[in-house]
């Protein structure tokens, strides 16, 4: 079995629950999820099985798109809704053009704190880990990448006023403090109050199944109806073709010569490429050197 399975992630479920549960399913031990989602956010999830395993690090590096709403007036230790509240503002008042003006302001390359309930490691200890005793220790901002953030919805009214934007960003990007960080250009305190994946490895809710689903397509025998084959799950990898005489030496995991492929010419050396040969058969993943002129083998896929 092999390809990638989106998942609709449930609330609730932790990405590891996610991938337990689809390897019962399956009967298969060798899955690997591409992105971890909190238990309170739903939406895609992939699913890496068998030998597609082997391409997680490249689906993880493209895009993600969400759909996050944000409660302002206040602020908890979780940057979201689910922890204690730690600061509250009373007839907070924002307007539905302060909002877009300030959203405006956060596209682009932007620093951001990783929260203390976050799972990035400190002198070997994760952050949510030392957070759970109560202990705060400092954090290196990092630079993360919005391609696109806009409004989608409000409601101002009310005590705690709240809207819902759409955003599309790089790897790494925190969104319960891009909400907080939002919250603060705005003047109030503010928490993440929903979170949906809406894009993932350039899949989206079309690519998805549930659970149940999966469930239903094992007992039919239709699971691979539902697979995207990894060469198509990277399609963000230029593509090259092998000639027939020199299939064999990609499959072998041997360089290749400039001379053997199609397709490459224009790519800049150190550039990845995905070989086919000439019936369009995935052979793998190749990179470019162009001061041996020569391809190298980095995953191979027989």
């Amino acid at each position: 079995m092999d390809g990638v399975l989106a998942i609709w992630k449930p609330a609730g479920w932790t990405s590891h629950d996610v991938v337990a549960k689809t390897r019962r399913l399956l009967k298969l031990k060798r899955i690997g999820h591409a992105g971890t989602l909190d238990p309170m956010v739903t939406g895609v999830l992939p699913l890496c099985l068998g030998r597609s395993t082997r391409i997680v690090e490249y689906i993880q590096e493209r895009p993600k798109a969400y759909e996050a709403t944000i409660v302002l007036g206040v602020a908890t230790d979780t940057e979201d809704m689910s922890g204690n509240i730690v600061e509250q503002a009373d007839n907070v008042t924002v307007s539905e053009q302060q909002i877009i003006e300030v959203l405006q302001r956060f596209a682009g390359a932007i620093e951001q704190v990783p929260p203390m309930y976050s799972a990035v490691k400190v002198d070997g200890k994760r952050l949510y880990e030392l957070a759970r005793e109560g202990k705060s220790v400092e954090r290196k901002a990092r630079t993360v990448t919005i391609y696109h953030i806009e409004l989608l919805s409000k409601q101002l009214d009310g005590q705690q006023p709240q809207f819902t934007f759409s955003v599309t960003c790089s790897k790494g990007t925190y969104i319960r403090t891009l909400c907080v960080d939002i919250g603060k250009a705005l003047g109030v305190p503010a928490a993440m109050g929903s979170l949906v994946r809406t894009m993932s490895g350039g899949m989206t809710r079309e690519h998805c199944v549930t659970l149940e689903q999966v469930e239903q397509h094992m007992q039919e025998g239709t699971l691979e109806q539902v697979l995207i084959e990894p060469e198509l799950a990277i399609d963000h990898i230029p593509a090259a073709v092998v000639k027939e005489a020199k299939r064999k030496y990609a499959l072998q995991g041997q360089k290749l010569y400039w001379t053997d492929l199609t397709g490459h010419q224009e790519l800049e050396d150190g550039s990845l490429v995905r070989v086919f040969d000439e019936a369009a058969i995935f052979l793998g993943i190749f990179q470019l050197d162009k001061k041996q002129h020569q391809i190298v083998p980095v995953k191979v896929f027989s």
